[in-house]
């Protein structure tokens, strides 16, 4: 059978009634029973112990607060408001490029953002925030205003062959809606608060994943070209993003489905 495309798929399931939608889409027993198993054992908590040694033997926690220009004691309320302006960046960076900039500052080879490496030391990192509120100040300086700015704009731009944006699958009205047997959901919402539970375990793929690269996957289903890692698209999105999840608890490692 010939696949539909998104749009078609959107317009197909909300002809559904929500009773038919959830009793024919929803997770199968199995999948619901796994899933409550991996929320009491999250096979990525080991990864993020791969993470906390790692860290520990290429930065540590003293360079680390050192370089953001804070106090050990502050580090978890400045990791919560990541993406952030840096000043010896003088630009916006996620909390993995901040790592990037760490493992430089102290002489160590620098780790790409893809390698499973950065992906680990960046979950234990972030899991030092656990409890703390997301923070993320769009208002804080010129920089932060404008990537706030362009985070929106490639939110909301169609783009590729079937003319999608993030905003199509994500807007208020869509939002709820079924694809591909998962519900679309509210970037924002306490549930599936985005920037507050990612780097998460992914269940389909069975390993961690982080935001940015979970994005770079939802541009690949929807046919749209990737926006490359670090890049100041990519990490503008990643701020208009965390800024939907503002004022949610941090808990990592997350677990999607």
């Amino acid at each position: 059978m010939r696949s539909l495309s998104i749009t078609a798929a959107l317009v197909c399931l909300a002809l559904l009634s929500p009773a038919i939608a959830e009793e024919s889409l929803s997770m199968s027993d199995a999948d619901k029973a796994m899933y409550a198993e991996l929320l009491e054992n999250n096979p990525a908590e080991m990864d993020v112990g791969e993470g906390q040694e790692l860290f520990n033997s290429t930065i540590g926690l003293a360079a680390y607060a050192k370089m953001l220009g804070v106090k050990e004691k502050e580090l978890p309320k400045t990791i919560a408001g990541f993406p952030r302006y840096l000043k010896p960046a003088n630009k916006v960076v996620t909390l993995a490029q901040s790592l990037q900039m760490a493992m430089a500052d102290v002489g160590k080879p620098v780790a790409k953002l893809e390698s499973k490496e950065m992906v680990n030391m960046s979950a234990y990192v972030k899991s030092l925030a656990n409890g703390q509120k997301t923070s993320i100040d769009v208002k804080a300086n010129a920089q932060m205003k404008e990537m706030m700015k362009l985070g929106q704009e490639v939110f909301e731009e169609r783009r590729g062959g079937r003319g999608l944006s993030c905003n199509n699958c994500h807007s208020p009205d869509i939002v709820g809606k079924r694809l591909r047997m998962q519900a679309l959901p509210d970037l924002g919402a306490k549930a599936t608060a985005a920037a507050g539970t990612w780097p998460a375990y992914r269940m389909t793929q069975s390993q961690m994943v982080t935001l940015d690269k979970r994005m770079q996957q939802c541009m690949s289903n929807a046919l749209l070209a990737e926006l490359p890692l670090g890049s100041r698209e990519m990490v503008a999105l990643e701020v208009y993003v965390t800024n939907k999840t503002k004022g949610n608890e941090i808990q990592i490692p997350g677990l999607k489905r």
